[in-house]
């Protein structure tokens, strides 16, 4: 007696045993991942890169400009712009350290001016790009036509600053060109991420 199989092609939908008796899709399309799971793992990702992974004193990315103390000081008084330029403001800002700390440089450039200033000492550099960064109170250990490197030391840094909480505090102002501007904003702080909830399904 002669028996005859049928056979018909096995398509991609189609399920196959497995060595246990369980029925198992073929290999030939991965699944696709649900679109929650997406957007939880882009969720994960974003949040871990808007953590603040540096504390104040730690290294921050490089900026146009460094700290001109170290370790990163905190700051007493912000940059508040004239509405004039010859308005009341605050063309710097204040940041606390103790009495003969060491002054640095903000970015590589050369000295044009160091000495008093109302009695007060007083470093101003030009770098490139018409950026000039001013250092006080500071006893100066440089003088005008020095070139200086990013992270030299200046001077050390003298109390008496008006309106300092602390023992003392460096006023770091930045000019470009005749306009002051914020010396954070060239410093490279981290800027802080904050994530919108999203309206999808």
């Amino acid at each position: 007696m002669t028996m005859t199989t049928c056979s018909r092609p096995v398509t991609r939908h189609s399920f196959a045993l497995d060595r246990t008796g369980g029925r198992h899709r073929r290999p030939g399309r991965p699944r696709r991942l649900p679109r929650l799971a997406i957007l939880a793992t882009l969720l994960a990702i974003f949040a871990s890169a808007a953590m603040p992974g540096t504390a104040r004193g730690a290294p921050s990315p490089q900026g146009r400009l460094s700290w001109p103390l170290s370790p990163a000081p905190s700051v007493t008084r912000y940059f508040e712009p004239p509405s004039t330029p010859y308005g009341p403001g605050h063309r710097g800002v204040d940041l606390a350290a103790a009495p003969g700390t060491n002054v640095l440089a903000a970015a590589e450039g050369v000295v044009m001016f160091a000495g008093q200033v109302a009695g007060r000492g007083v470093v101003s550099i030009d770098h490139d790009g018409g950026l000039r960064t001013t250092y006080q109170p500071l006893a100066p250990t440089v003088t005008a036509g020095d070139q200086v490197y990013r992270g030299q030391v200046l001077g050390t840094l003298a109390a008496g600053h008006p309106g300092c909480p602390d023992p003392a505090c460096l006023h770091f102002g930045v000019r470009r060109g005749e306009e002051y501007v914020d010396p954070l904003a060239l410093i490279g702080e981290p800027s802080e991420i904050r994530l919108k909830p999203w309206e999808g399904d």
